[in-house]
């Protein structure tokens, strides 16, 4: 019996790629570049599975193309938001995600970006850099406190609470976030958390706003021009969650002109495309969307794929099934 073909769009973590090549007929993308739509659309029309990353665009004119093959998108990553679900489920296409063991290390990440924007991480690093550094004074880089100061939380899911976690806990922080529902009991109990009914209510009371939401229509720039103008003059904005929560050109004049201190993005609009304002801003942290970027974490999202590979080509039910 032929073995069912399958198309990795990116590279993965070589234990993944080694299993899978064990059970499937696969093709890898062995120079690891982004691939262009009329390549997905081959992949598509010639193999029982596509594997896509979170940066692989698979809106309705890619997935729409006559001739499929391809019967299940395999998503590496927890988002789904660049694949056209509608379009999928309409051409009968099955999409799995790899929820639940990315939490721990995306949640780090906003800590990271929190105490880099807070600390002036980024812009010190440059200055010594440079060769600027002149030697230790009492003005120097002065920056906000982290320790004490409250935070709110846009999304209240697993990343969310565990990065609650990880500031209340460690970092003493006030924790408020913004969810449609209440959360657990035990969850607010154990973070001392308050819910803000609206995203208003929660942004001119916080020193530091994290996002966690999903992407998708409902949330295309949540994070806007008026809403940026509600935080605190002192505040930062972190963005672990997806590029277009915020308008870009709003924030990069809210980081100019003060409205607020500063920010932490790992994801942007339009990605691996940055907005190049953003580049001449010292009061902005950058990271290459290392949410997931560890070897445990991409390991275990590659583990994910695969098994709901196997259980779809098995007949069995999938775990992490989208649609």
């Amino acid at each position: 019996m032929n073995r069912p073909k399958v198309f990795l769009t990116r590279k993965w973590p070589t234990s993944i790629e080694t299993k899978l090549i064990s059970l499937f007929d696969v093709t890898l993308n062995e120079q690891d570049i982004p691939l262009s739509a009329d390549e997905f659309r081959s992949a598509l029309q010639n193999y029982d599975a596509v594997c896509p990353s979170v940066c692989d665009a698979f809106p309705a004119d890619v997935l729409n193309v006559p001739d499929k093959r391809c019967k299940i998108l395999g998503n590496f990553g927890v988002g789904f938001n660049h694949i056209d679900i509608d379009a999928a489920q309409q051409q009968g296409l099955v999409v799995t995600n790899t929820p639940g063991v990315l939490t721990q290390s995306t949640a780090d990440i906003a800590m990271t970006l929190l105490l880099m924007s807070a600390r002036r991480g980024a812009e010190g690093d440059r200055l010594v850099r440079s060769g600027q550094w002149s030697g230790w004074c009492p003005t120097q880089m002065m920056s906000s406190d982290v320790t004490g100061a409250s935070l709110g939380l846009i999304g209240f899911g697993r990343i969310a609470q565990a990065m609650a976690r990880k500031a209340h806990h460690g970092f003493g922080m006030n924790i408020y976030y913004f969810k449609p529902s209440a959360a657990d009991q035990a969850v607010i109990e154990e973070l001392n958390a308050t819910r803000c009914e609206r995203v208003e209510d929660l942004l001119p009371i916080c020193d530091f706003v994290s996002l966690h939401c999903p992407g998708g229509e409902s949330t295309h720039h949540l994070i806007n021009e008026t809403r940026l103008k509600m935080m605190k003059s002192t505040a930062h904005l972190i963005n672990t969650a997806r590029g277009d929560v915020i308008d870009s050109q709003a924030l990069i004049k809210a980081l100019k002109d003060h409205w607020i201190t500063g920010a932490g993005l790992d994801v942007y609009e339009g990605e691996p495309k940055i907005h190049p304002e953003f580049l001449q801003l010292d009061n902005v942290t950058l990271l290459p969307h290392l949410g997931s970027a560890t070897i445990v974490t991409r390991t275990a999202m590659g583990e994910k794929v695969l098994n709901n590979l196997i259980a779809f080509f098995n007949g069995q039910p999938l775990l992490d099934r989208v649609v």
